[in-house]
């Protein structure tokens, strides 16, 4: 599936820059048509104000002096061997003199620049060939006394421009290919992120149904052996009873966990922040949970700055998060250790730390830890009731409040777990 969408990704990709490039050729080689004829139309302007400037009109004779440019009767094309032929009209459009190939008595074609397909010039040039003609009239005196036309082949141009296209028509496909190369890549780079979403997806889906498999088979397993069972045995009766009750709790709480995760993805709405006092929050939860069986075997101490400290928040997710670090020291660490929990401030963060000096983290699972349903060691973990879901939880919670959360572990030392919440601004 993402084999495919990553190949129609490049193809979509390949198509729209491929587009935009042959698109840019096209350009590129309008271009350089459009200034090799402006180069070659000013060549030709400057030979033909030449040729006007040495042209004098005789009105007794209407013939054109052409002693310094020599047209009729002359083997040598006037200003060089790039002009193909010259033609002098009267101002009646009729021709007078002319050099080159003979042209028609009645000048027919308008003022300007003019490309014309011609005729094999000789024997020897067979091939029929493109001019750029120019047609110019010429003034004495604010007077129109006849028209100048000359012309200049094309083929130094077309050549040009043949070489021109030689190099696009190289460069257009490699450019493509590399293009359809880089789609590839970067269709790669894109459907990265959606590859993980979606793996982590799979994983969340089978850890869940994996989870919950379990506690509904013991479930079930007890419900169909206290139907079936022909004991009288009321105590046994119960304790059937009973063990489908806790199972039932503990998938309550998977579920309910499962649950707060999906809803409280991203940041908190604005409009549920509020002010919040971690001060007396953190001595709350820590006094609450020094009564409780958990902390009882544990010296669990904490410490609070003299001031209060604010932060945005939501009272009850912040809470949660405390009590889930909280729950995670008491639960590794072995019976006599150390748990405390600080409060300070740093600049612009507030920062609750947990430290306890428990089992410790693996360094290898260290980057894991914060994952949904990952266990550092599953069977300790199952045994202790845990899901694997407590820091993922934490770290959402913080994340929705603009804060982030840190770890550090040494097996067999302890672990370190720090919040860091962004102060309020007053």
């Amino acid at each position: 599936m993402f084999q495919r969408s990553r190949s129609n990704l490049a193809q979509w990709f390949t198509l729209t820059m491929g587009s935009i490039l042959v698109v840019f050729a096209g350009i590129l080689y309008y271009q350089a048509v459009y200034d090799e004829l402006e180069n070659l139309d000013r060549l030709l302007y400057k030979k033909s104000r030449v040729m006007a400037i040495n042209a004098r009109y005789d009105e007794r004779q209407r013939q054109l002096d052409l002693e310094n440019v020599p047209l009729i009767g002359s083997n040598v094309p006037p200003l060089g061997s790039e002009v193909v032929y010259a033609r002098w009209y009267d101002a009646e459009s009729q021709i007078v003199q002319f050099f080159g190939t003979t042209p028609e008595t009645q000048l027919k074609t308008t003022s300007g620049f003019e490309t014309i397909k011609t005729t094999p010039l000789s024997k020897e040039i067979l091939n029929t060939i493109w001019l750029r003609q120019l047609t110019l009239p010429v003034y004495q005196d604010n007077l129109l006394i006849g028209y100048l036309q000359i012309a200049t082949p094309l083929t130094s141009s077309q050549n040009n421009l043949a070489q021109f296209r030689l190099v696009l028509l190289l460069i257009v496909p490699a450019t493509l290919g590399t293009i359809g190369l880089a789609g590839w890549f970067l269709g790669g780079l894109a459907m990265q992120p959606i590859r993980d979403s979606y793996n982590q997806l799979h994983r969340f889906t089978a850890d869940a149904s994996h989870e919950l498999r379990s506690p509904l088979s013991a479930i079930i397993s007890n419900a169909q052996y206290s139907l079936i069972s022909q004991s009288s045995n009321p105590e046994m009766q119960r304790q059937r009873l009973g063990k489908i009750v806790d199972t039932a709790k503990s998938m309550s709480v998977l579920v309910n966990n499962l649950l707060f995760l999906a809803r409280h993805e991203g940041r908190l709405p604005p409009d549920s922040l509020q002010k919040v006092d971690l001060k007396s929050l953190i001595k709350q939860v820590a006094d609450e949970y020094a009564t409780q069986e958990a902390a009882q075997h544990l010296n669990l101490t904490y410490t609070l700055p003299t001031n209060a400290v604010s932060v945005l928040g939501d009272v009850e997710l912040l809470r949660r998060v405390v009590v889930n670090l909280l729950t995670n020291a008491c639960k590794y660490t072995p019976s006599g250790g150390q748990v405390e929990l600080q409060l300070f401030v740093q600049p612009y963060w507030a920062v609750i730390k947990v430290t306890d000096n428990g089992i410790g983290i693996p360094e290898t699972d260290l980057p894991h830890i914060f994952e949904r349903f990952y266990r550092v060691d599953k069977k300790r973990a199952r045994k202790t009731g845990g899901y694997g879901l407590g820091l993922a939880i934490a770290q959402q919670i913080v994340s929705a409040h603009d804060g982030y959360i840190s770890a550090q572990s040494v097996v067999d030392k302890g672990s370190t777990f720090q919040i860091f919440l962004p102060l309020k601004q007053y």
